[in-house]
């Protein structure tokens, strides 16, 4: 996720988000990165990436310092334009790919920019679209989540969008930002123990795979250089 700093806004109009999106896309291609997940909104937005040749820290310092010299240029402005550096999480995918995919699509209606689920596809700003069927971002890797609900593409459209309203219902998902795990627990009142991280969104035995016997550097560089899903 990467915020406008002091949380002002980073798209100004369809222009500037156009231009951001024209510039994503061509890095995931290039870089090889899979999206499964994206959405914009007025001062945020979300991406949930899987890197398979380049590192992540490599392709999103070139999308987001690309892109504040146009915006800058474009609006006349000086300084910042994000706040401070994005942030990422390490996701299981196993646990919380589907889950991820919903709750990133869902933010334009938990936002108040779309009255219903129904209107999401409406929405031109969003991955949402073009896992409904209309003009995907290159880059974007809409087959694969349709292959989560079936083979048939209009099957499988319509089982993704029965997933996605009613997780609509859910509001906010705490157990799905940073230190997830920990939060779910607390909240749930389990008295559970397991590891966790607030860098990463999966089990104690996931941290545990990735963490285990590391030290400092080397654990930063396991989240760093991990081929699974970032968002």
């Amino acid at each position: 996720m990467v915020r406008g700093i002091e949380k002002r806004d980073i798209f100004f109009d369809d222009k500037d988000r156009s231009q951001f999106l024209e510039r994503l896309s061509h890095l995931l291609v290039e870089s090889g990165t899979d999206c499964l997940a994206w959405v914009l909104m007025s001062n945020h937005f979300h991406l949930l990436l899987r890197p398979t040749k380049s590192k992540l820290s490599t392709t999103m310092r070139r999308l987001l310092t690309g892109y504040a010299v146009v915006f800058n240029l474009r609006h006349k402005r000086t300084g910042h334009l994000f706040q401070n550096r994005y942030k990422s999480i390490l996701c299981d995918e196993d646990s919380y790919l589907l889950e991820l995919v919903a709750y990133i699509h869902l933010n334009p209606y938990r936002g108040q920019l779309v009255k219903t689920v129904a209107e999401l596809e409406h929405y031109k700003w969003s991955g949402h679209r073009g896992i409904m069927g209309y003009e995907a971002l290159a880059g974007h890797t809409v087959d694969e989540v349709l292959a989560f609900f079936g083979s048939d593409s209009r099957t499988a459209q319509a089982k993704y969008l029965q997933f996605v309203e009613e997780r609509a219902n859910l509001g906010r998902r705490d157990e799905l930002v940073g230190g997830g795990l920990k939060r779910y627990l607390l909240l749930s009142g389990s008295t559970e123990h397991q590891a966790w991280d607030d860098r990463v969104l999966g089990s104690g035995e996931f941290v545990e795979q990735l963490c285990v016997g590391s030290k400092p550097n080397i654990r930063k560089s396991l989240l760093d250089n991990s081929s699974r899903w970032m968002i």
